[in-house]
């Protein structure tokens, strides 16, 4: 099955591919990596939320956030190279808006993580860094960037 039949099957629709919001562009392939932007959870181009999580955001709330964030970042590899033509993802950082205090990083992330084993099976498990930080861009409240193998 086609990455795209996958993606039917789990009923999702990938987003159009976010407009960088600063001088860079979305991906980068060197050799056979590609190494996405960071991508925030923008729903039709506009951010649905702002705020830290633990604080504004609720943890819960905010794993959905990295899931939609994560469908930006297959747009944007959808866009590159075709989503066909991934062979592995190899590394997801997830970014975390966090209130003082706040420690459920990883379980937030999860939404990104999640999603990739869901769209692409075994090749979707991957490492991982889930980091707390004071702001992010925009006042977003989760950012996530990717490594992939591709061919």
């Amino acid at each position: 099955m086609t990455v795209r039949g996958r993606l039917a099957e789990l009923g999702i629709v990938l987003p159009g591919v976010a407009a960088a919001a600063g001088s860079y562009v979305p991906t980068v392939r060197t050799g056979d990596l590609l190494f996405t932007a960071g991508q925030l959870p923008f729903v039709d181009g506009a951010l649905s939320v702002t705020g830290r999580v633990g604080a504004e955001v609720k943890a819960e709330d905010a794993k959905g956030y990295a899931r939609i964030a994560a469908l930006n970042l297959l747009a944007a590899v959808d866009a590159a190279v075709g989503l066909d033509a991934v062979v592995r993802v190899v590394k997801l950082v997830g970014f975390v808006a966090s209130a003082e205090g706040f420690t459920g990083q990883p379980g937030v992330i999860n939404g990104a993580s999640d999603l990739m084993a869901e769209v692409f099976g075994e090749a979707g498990r991957h490492v991982r860094s889930a980091v707390g930080v004071a702001e992010l861009p925009l006042g977003a409240p989760v950012e996530v960037e990717g490594i992939l193998q591709v061919r």
